[in-house]
């Protein structure tokens, strides 16, 4: 294969990765204006471009035979860093800045990329995840922490409480090991019938940002985690 081709889905994960990275670095201004906004919401578009790089890259690949073990791990690498050290220190971030955080609470969401990296890791060498997940993917751990901090931004203080966040923090990490199995949102056809879910999904997504914002995107993941025990994966 022309190595120019066959790069080109590794090319389009490295823009994952450097959104990852972007990501992190506008997360350490916390609320503070940064090119004419609060830094966290660039945090947010970043890992959005990410997550579009994500998608592509493996459109890429399917859509030119372009499938390699090394692209497989630079997507995983690049996911850890943009779906789950980004996520990580975005909480972590806009926790230490709220003064009524107890000091060692914005430590704990450093655990966030830590269950992302096992989760991967055991993605990585379980043959049963081609068609739906075991567990929660990674992005939608990402999506989930930008709807919860969103939602704390906009005056949900009692979110970062000590006695909400723990309980939250270890649902979520355990949830992208758990042996739930989720659906996929790769439509092989436009079939209701086949698609059914995913259709559903993509309603709620609608409806959820449409009503409460960003902060939608943190009830569309519970939807999503409920949809999946209904459909069963």
């Amino acid at each position: 294969m022309n190595p120019i081709k066959a790069n080109i889905p590794n090319s389009i994960t490295c823009i994952n990765l450097l959104a990852g990275c972007l990501a992190i670095i506008t997360a350490f201004h916390g609320n503070n204006l940064l090119w004419g906004m609060p830094a966290y919401l660039w945090a947010y578009i970043f890992i959005a471009i990410g997550a579009i790089a994500d998608f592509l890259d493996g459109f890429a690949a399917r859509a030119l035979h372009a499938y390699s073990n090394l692209g497989k791990e630079l997507d995983s690498l690049s996911d850890l860093v943009t779906f789950g050290v980004a996520p990580g220190i975005i909480v972590f971030n806009l926790m230490s800045g709220w003064t009524e955080a107890l000091q060692w609470l914005p430590w704990t969401a450093l655990l966030i990329p830590v269950a992302g990296a096992i989760r991967l890791a055991r993605f990585n060498i379980d043959t049963r995840q081609t068609t739906s997940f075991i567990g929660m993917p990674i992005p939608a751990n990402a999506i989930f922490w930008i709807g919860y901090t969103a939602t704390f931004m906009n005056g949900a203080d009692s979110l970062f409480s000590s006695f909400v966040f723990l309980p939250v923090l270890l649902i979520e990490c355990w949830l992208m090991n758990s042996p739930l199995r989720m659906f996929s949102l790769k439509f092989k056809n436009l079939k209701l019938k086949d698609n059914a879910p995913r259709f559903i999904l993509v309603a709620a997504a609608i409806a959820f940002c449409a009503t409460l914002g960003v902060g939608g995107l943190m009830w569309l993941i519970i939807f999503y985690i409920g949809l999946s025990i209904l459909f069963r994966g």
